[in-house]
């Protein structure tokens, strides 16, 4: 039985001169160089130059000058060099051209709607592009994205193997949830009046898997959320989901340790340094205003409240006697900044819920321009200076308020800052592991909510502030962030039904909630539920990182819009009205 091709696009070298060789390939471009038809012949391998020339044979030629770019032909031929000053070094074929005397076409195209090449199809409207996503695929970039995704999903699933793990699919129809987002229902038509929701995480089966004695469990995990949508989040994604029975918060973080130093070889960029560092959640926010720190560059956040204790500027002073912060960032070289981006991060400062802005400019003769400056001493000012690290051409940038509205805002600032002044390389990866969650947190209602979800274990240690100080009690959860990106987040589960009941009373479910939701969870933890904890890490927002990517759907093959749509499918989409009835649904729209 014969091959279609005997060699794909990007495998000829100079080691194949001579041979009969036969190709199959779209057509990337097609020159006419003075009646010698020159075709890019291009696939998901390469490209490699086909040569057709009347002399070989007419037939060839008169067929050769008819393809248009994207067609799809087979072209037979034979492995010539390239004369030495026409080779493409940029090309891992570009030594070689095959002289042909066979072409045949497999298949016409229309004109693409968009260029394919990569800047100019860059240029095209994203909505234009992921209606013809087949086509924007067929870029070298794309094609390179979808590869890195599954090499690094093979060396994921391999060092999971050999780590003792089994893969278990957990079901995609399941039981609605609070998991934090609104959940995707699916109608039963079955039971009529009844749905299943899409699992927002596999969090309660895998928890089970523990139970039933898996002992340790992952999935390359498809989620579900009805959310809204930005750069790194779409409404269906997917998550490298793992628990583990009888581990410490310690034992998982070094499986993941070795993870992240698997899937970081696989993407080519090396090993990691381990252990991965950890900080707890209050340095973070003290040090980074942030639980998801950037590590790539310093400007961190410093503490300025024992040198204006007793302060000739009321301001500062006032906050440090009631208790508040004075904290500063030193942005370096960012004296000169335009006054309207000063007056732009003022308005971010009294939105976030301070007074306003305080700065100091260090100009080129060593002097401080500031309006707040007169009311130091000198004491103060050299003790800011030795601190701050201050030198000719740094921006002093002073937030004072309670630290709960200082870190937040001085963390954001920072970043911006460093965008601004180039402080942040782009080929570098620094890990970090955050620890030591709060437990709950006061959502918009006033009302105690889990930081992660109601299944994190305290430490046992805090336990006895349920009832009196909640929201001092530590979680054992964990974030594993790279460069400023919460890459997954874990914890050690509540593995009795006990601590479990008292913790959903805490979050005011009432007994019917916790029996109708939960109910089989706090059953099957009576049955000798091993202690146990995980960790899900969200792939694509992995993959958008580890390829430079400024957006997950670029990782994805068929993403959907940030209004959760799908339009090269056109989906959602309506349906009829026997397809209602068969579930029991009638709709009531609003009128437009």
């Amino acid at each position: 039985m014969t091959k279609m091709r005997t060699h794909t696009c990007g495998e000829l070298s100079k080691n194949s001169v001579g041979q009969r060789v036969t190709l199959c390939g779209w057509a990337d471009t097609v020159r006419d160089h003075g009646g010698v038809i020159f075709i890019d012949l291009r696939d998901r391998y390469g490209m490699t130059q086909a040569i057709f020339d009347p002399r070989d044979s007419q037939e060839a030629w008169d067929i050769a000058q008819a393809v248009r770019g994207e067609y799809v032909v087979c072209v037979e031929g034979t492995v010539e060099m390239r004369p030495a000053d026409m080779a493409n070094r940029k090309l891992a074929t570009g030594e070689i051209e095959v002289r042909c005397n066979v072409i045949r076409v497999l298949n016409k195209s229309a004109t693409p709607p968009f260029p394919l090449d990569e800047m100019q199809s860059q240029r095209v409207s994203e909505d234009l592009r992921l209606t013809y996503r087949y086509l924007y695929l067929r870029r070298k970039r794309m094609q390179d994205n979808l590869q890195m995704r599954h090499k690094v999903a093979m060396a994921i699933r391999t060092y999971l193997d050999q780590a003792g793990f089994t893969e278990v699919e957990t079901p995609i129809l399941t039981k609605s949830t609070p998991e934090g987002a609104r959940d995707y229902l699916v109608p039963s038509r079955v039971v009529p009046g009844t749905f299943f929701a899409l699992p927002q995480a596999p969090q309660q089966y895998k928890q089970l898997l523990m139970i039933a004695g898996t002992d340790r469990y992952f999935q390359v995990a498809r989620c579900f959320r009805d959310e809204d949508l930005r750069a790194d989040r779409q409404p269906e994604f997917t998550q490298i989901d793992m628990e583990m029975s009888f581990v410490t918060q310690d034992d998982i973080m070094a499986i993941v340790d070795g993870l992240v130093d698997a899937f970081m070889r696989a993407s080519g960029h090396g090993a990691v340094q381990l252990p991965i560092p950890r900080m707890t959640y209050r340095e973070a926010m003290d040090r980074f205003g942030s639980d998801k720190p950037d590590l790539r560059f310093g400007m961190e956040l410093t503490s300025l409240n024992d040198i204006f204790e007793e302060t000739g500027f009321k301001v500062f002073g006032k906050v440090v006697a009631d208790g508040g912060v004075v904290k500063a960032i030193n942005a370096k070289g960012l004296a000169n900044v335009p006054i309207r981006v000063v007056e732009d991060w003022t308005e971010l400062a009294k939105e976030a819920g301070l007074a306003g802005l305080a700065f100091i400019r260090v100009q080129e003769d060593g002097t401080w321009k500031s309006p707040i400056v007169k009311f130091f001493s000198e004491a103060e000012q050299a003790q800011l200076r030795k601190r701050l690290n201050i030198e000719v051409g740094d921006l002093i940038l002073f937030a004072a308020h309670r630290a709960e509205i200082v870190n937040p805002f001085l963390g954001r600032l920072r970043l911006l800052a460093a965008t601004m002044a180039g402080a942040i390389p782009e080929d570098k990866f620094v890990f970090t592991w955050v620890t030591e969650f709060p437990l709950f947190e006061v959502n918009d209602e006033g009302r105690l909510s889990s930081m992660h979800h109601p299944f994190t274990a305290p430490f046992p240690e805090d336990l006895e502030k349920l009832q009196t100080a909640p929201l001092e009690m530590r979680a054992q959860a964990y974030d594993i962030v790279l460069n400023g990106t919460e890459l997954g987040g874990g914890s050690i589960r509540i593995h009795d039904s006990e601590t479990q009941s008292k913790m959903f009373e805490a979050l005011k479910f009432s007994r019917e909630e916790i029996s109708d939701r939960f109910g089989h969870l706090i059953r099957a933890l009576s049955f000798g539920a091993p202690p146990h904890g995980g960790i899900a890490l969200g792939f694509d927002r992995l993959m958008m990182l580890v390829t430079g990517s400024e957006s997950i759907r670029d990782v994805i093959a068929f993403p959907k819009t940030q209004k959760a749509m799908d339009i090269m499918m056109n989906a959602p989409a309506k349906v009829d009205a026997k397809q209602l009835r068969d579930v029991y649904l009638s709709l009531n729209l609003p009128e437009t």
